[in-house]
Parts: structure tokens; sequence; C-alpha cells
């Protein structure tokens, strides 16, 4: 053989094999070095790669107190393509089972993806984990994760509080690739509205394993791991043992109350009843729980406080009072009899009962005088200083909407209701632009018509007359701690100023303590306890009347604002108002009087369900049957 021949042929395998060696050598160096999605069936087979989960942040209430917690669940995962050979009736013998059960489970991981782990049987009890994890070596492909959910010691509270549930095709798909079948996240209250604060962010690890999928060590000494990063401790707003307190009293009943801390805005407490403990929406039992409460017909999971609607009634005459005052239609000083006949536009309307006539705003305040307020209103919409309707209504409705009325308050909470104040254009529509006048909507005088309020706009409404005008937006959130730092987050605060003067609310404020010294409310007082507020017996075309209260305590530098709606159960000094003077008293004093513990006792123990026959069939909500 030419020698040369030879020379060139051996050359060029020479360089063929420095070539391969080279190829190999430099994809090794950029698996080591650059590359961090590696060769997927390489991967598959060595590495595994693991979620971890982390530490979902505690909440408690505003003194410190815990109010939501974590507790271990243990979850059995499955990556289908290496669990072929799994002795089925062996795991199915130790997880109780059939092997119907065990296909229809492989065919849901094979479902999502046959490479990637995912959820075979979640919240396993501690008992067949332990018994999972000595034989696991015979179940190549199944692997155990520890995760928490959250816990309720006080079983109240939950439209606030809400819940943690597995996430959902849409929640997956919107989550880029973050989310997969088995995560939990915030579904409602305050863990869907803080999930990212409170869900804090999952880190990963890749481990190598064996061809019986058993942990050999970590890859490349943990090189790519990411560490979890706990959620953030949420410090909220409210104060436990009142909500706990004004649940009691709300049981067996329909409807709310919400409180406020006028000088900060805090939410002292939301209550929505009926309610339901939340524990029922934690680990395995939450699917059933929760289809029971959304088929149960008194709504518990409908938060009535921030979402259901209401005219005000006669806890709205404070601000029409405001307005003619502000606008200069009428003084302090101002006489409307009472006596029967009303001489407005051939309307015959009386007050709702005797006393003598209103010759000011504080008595017509503590007497709830329709009349006087018809008037009122009548005044301000007439004022001449306005040549249409349409303007002085217009002035009157901004009134309205700058204490907050007809728009969301804006709440940390997932849903609010915008209530009503009807605009211009929708009294136009109905009855043409030259059509309606001031007897036309006189309703909006007391309160009725199509004025619609939350009661959590209420309470605000009121926390803002208790200040002289102002506001601070309500919230539920005082802080958040981070874990990582120990660093703290708190809500921006500022005031919302009202469009009224502020000497007008002293003329106002004296009348809503003459409600409950010498008025409507006056089987309502509190000693040594300045409680103003407003009664109302709200009109209901679907029933009853509704009893409603709404004010605030002390009348100077007031500490609790507070707004209390219970439905059909006629008269606002019946039911409502007492109710909130508990919770008043309650709140500043810490304890109930003697000699109001028999009101106490009657509130917390009528039961009007019972009578309207309500919701008798699914006895699923938190004492309330």
């Amino acid at each position: 053989m030419n020698k040369d021949l030879f020379q060139n042929r051996y050359n060029v395998v020479r360089i063929i094999i420095v070539v391969f060696a080279a190829v190999f050598v430099l994809r090794l160096a950029y698996l080591q070095l650059f590359e961090k999605k590696y060769d997927k069936i390489a991967f598959d087979n060595a590495i595994k790669e693991v979620e971890v989960y982390p530490t979902r942040g505690l909440v408690y209430d505003r003194k410190g107190e815990l109010i939501v917690y974590n507790e271990a669940i243990y979850d059995i995962m499955v990556t289908p393509r290496l669990a072929k050979t799994a002795d089925s009736p062996k795991i199915c013998s130790l997880l109780k089972l059939t092997m119907e059960d065990y296909s229809t489970r492989m065919a849901k991981a094979r479902q999502y993806s046959a490479h990637k782990a995912s959820v075979f049987m979640k919240q396993v009890s501690l008992e067949d984990y332990q018994r999972f994890e000595e034989s696991q070596y015979l179940f190549p492909g199944f692997d155990g994760q520890v995760r928490t959910i959250r816990k309720y010691p006080h079983n109240c509270a939950a439209v606030i509080l809400g819940d943690v549930g597995e996430v959902d095709d849409n929640q997956i798909k919107n989550s880029n690739g973050y989310y997969k079948p088995g995560d939990y996240v915030g579904q409602s209250g305050l863990e869907r509205y803080y999930e990212k604060e409170l869900g804090g962010t999952q880190g990963k690890k890749f481990i190598y394993v064996d061809v019986h999928n058993r942990e050999q060590g970590r890859f490349n000494d943990g090189k790519y791991d990411t560490a979890a990063i706990a959620g953030d401790n949420l410090y909220s707003t409210i104060d436990i043992k009142l909500q706990e307190y004004g649940e009691q009293l709300m049981a067996n009943k329909k409807g709310s109350i919400i409180a406020i801390e006028p000088e900060t805005g805090e939410i002292l407490c939301m209550v929505s009843s009926p309610g339901y403990d939340p524990n029922l929406l934690c680990g395995a039992i939450r699917g059933e729980n929760f289809k029971k409460l959304v088929f149960d017909s008194l709504k518990p999971l409908f938060n009535r406080a921030t979402m259901a609607t209401y005219s005000p009634g006669s806890t709205f005459k404070p601000l029409v009072g405001l307005i003619s005052l502000d606008e200069g239609v009428q003084g302090e000083i101002y006489t409307v009899p009472c006596n029967g006949f009303y001489p407005f536009a051939g309307l015959s309307l009386k007050c709702s009962h005797h006393h003598p006539w209103a010759t000011n705003i504080e008595y017509a305040l503590a007497q709830s005088c329709n009349p006087y307020f018809w008037q009122t209103f009548r005044n301000a919409i007439e004022n001449p200083k306005y040549t249409r309707i349409q303007d002085s209504y217009g002035q009157w409705a901004d009134y309205c909407r700058s204490f907050g009325l007809g728009s969301r308050l804006g709440i940390d909470l997932p849903s609010e209701a915008r209530g009503n104040i009807p605009s211009i254009n929708y009294y136009n529509k109905i009855y043409g632009e030259k059509g309606w006048h001031s007897a036309t909507i006189i309703s909006l005088g007391i309160g009725q018509g199509e004025i619609l309020v939350t009661p959590l706009q209420l309470a605000n409404f009121y926390a803002a007359v208790g200040n002289h005008g102002w506001y601070i937006k309500p919230h539920l959130v005082k802080t958040f701690q981070k874990v990582h730092d120990k660093n703290e987050v708190k809500p921006d605060l500022k005031k919302i100023y009202a469009s009224i003067d502020t000497r007008w609310y002293v003329p106002v404020n004296d009348g809503l303590r003459q409600v409950v010294e010498a008025g409507t409310a006056i089987e309502s007082r509190i000693e040594g306890i300045s409680l103003c507020g407003k009664t109302g017996t709200v009109q209901n075309s679907h029933g009853d009347h509704h009893s409603v209260f709404a004010g605030f305590a002390p009348k100077d530098n007031p500490k609790i604002a507070i707004a209390v709606v219970v439905e059909n159960a006629g008269f606002g000094a019946t039911f409502a108002c007492p109710i909130a003077s508990l919770m008043v008293e309650r709140f500043i004093n810490d304890t109930i009087a003697d000699n109001r513990k028999a009101k106490e006792k009657k509130m917390m123990e009528t039961n009007l369900l019972d009578k309207y026959a309500l919701g008798k069939n699914m006895p699923v909500t938190n004492g309330h049957h």
C-alpha cells in the first residue's frame, strides 16, 4: 500500500476522533456551565426536578393573636414514564384504592405529563404516608411530598380570611408554567387578594435518582437549586374577639355587621350572616363542603357586608340634612309641621309616629321625622341658584359621592358592590329632561327610592361624619412582615375629604347623639359611652322590612363606627340598634354591663331563620339553623 495514502487515511481517522472528542467535551462543558434545561431523555432518567414549596405567611389579628396557621399534609406524586414497573396491586392495597381508581389517577397524570411529576393522591393520612415511605422502593416513579394546608383556630371570619384551594385549569394556564395540577392558591378573601404576599415563591432542587427512582444525592452539589421564599406574615386590622362576638349576636339571622376605626380606616370586624366555619374549606373535605355551601339557600359564601346593597332608609337622613345646611337653603333652626298632611305637590305625607313639630335638625334626627327631611330634600333640589333640576340634583349627587357612596371604596377583598346614587341620565331617560322635579324623586329624602348602599359604605359614611368630614379608605391589613428580611410594609393611608363644610357636623352630630339619648334608639343607651347614630326601618319589596342602624362612638374623637343590617327583622330599634350598641360596648369596655345582659341574651338567642323558614335544607353553616 502506498505509504502516503496510508498516512493520509490515518490522519483523517485521527482528525475524526479528535473532532468527536472535542464535540463531546464541548457538549459536556456546555451542560455543566451554561445549559439549565438539560437533554430531556437524560434528565428524566438521571435527574429529578423537585418543587420546593414555600411556607405560606401566617395571619394575625390587630392585637397579635394568631388566626391562620399552617398544618402539614402528605401527597403521593407520580411520574408516569417512570412508573411502568411499579407494583400497582401493592400500592392499591397500601393506599386503599381499587385498580379502577389506580387506572383513572394514572390516566389523569399522563394527561398532564408523562415526564413530569403530578399529584397521584392528595392529602393521605400520616399513617398511610409512613407505610408508603417504607415500601417506596417497590414503586419506581412514585414519590412522597409534604406540604401545608391552612387552619383557623377561631372558626370565624370566613368571608374575610378566605380559603386556599387547588388551582384550576385557567389559573395554571395564566401562571406561565409556575403552577401545575395539585398546587394550591388563595381562592377568596385575604388569601386570594394577597396571594402574592402570602404565597411566597416556589423553589426547585435537582436530585440524582437511580433506576428505581431512589434519591442518590444533589445534582452538581445543588448549583442549580433555587430556595423557596416564605410568604410574608400578615397583621390584619381585625379584632378577632369582637369578630367572634359579632357572629354570636348574628347567629340565626341574615345580615351583616361592619365596624371601622374612624381615625385609621381599619376594619375592626366584618360579619356576614349566615356564616360558616372556614375549616370546612380545608384539606380533603374542601370539595364536598364547597358544593354544599354553594347550593345552600342562605348563601353563606356571599359577603353581605361588601356585596349586598340596601336602601339606607332613615340612616341616610343625616346626609340629607348636611347637604341642605351646606347649600344654605335652611339653617339649623328650621320648622316643619308633621301632624298628618304634608302640603307638597298634593302628597299626603305624614310622620310615622306622633311627636311635637321638629323646629331644628337635632330634634328632627332624634325623632326621625319624615316630613322634615322630605322638605329638607325639596329645599336642596329647588334651590333657586340653579336654573334646572339637572343642575341642582347633579350637585346633590356629587355631595353623596364625596362620601364614597355610589362607587367602590377599594377595600382589599376580591369583590365589592358599587351601590347606587342614581345619575341625572337615569332620571332623564325615565321621565324625559323636563318630566321630573323634586316631587318625582322625593323618596330619596328619606333614603328610599333608587339609592343603594352596602353596609361597608354606610359604616364608612358614619366614620366620616364622626370625623367631621373625612375618612381613610377602609382596609383589612395593618402591615406585612417580610419573613426573610424582617422589613415591614404598611398600606398607604391618606385622608379623603367630603364636600361639606366642617361646621355643619356639629348640629348633625348633636342630633345623632339625641337619637340614642332621647329618640328612636333610647333603649340602646350605654352607660358612660356617648353613642351617636341613626335607626332605619328599610322598606323591602321581597318581604318584611330590614332593621338597620349606623353610628359611631364616642361622640368626640370616635374609636368605632358601625353599621348593622338585620334582614326582614322590622324596626331599626328592634334588632340592628341593640346589636350595634352591644358591639360598641364590648369594643370600648371589653365587657357587657350586668343591666344589659338580658338584652345580650335576647339578641343571641333570637332565631329569625326559623321565623321565615329559610335554609333548613343545608346544615353546613356555622350554627345558623
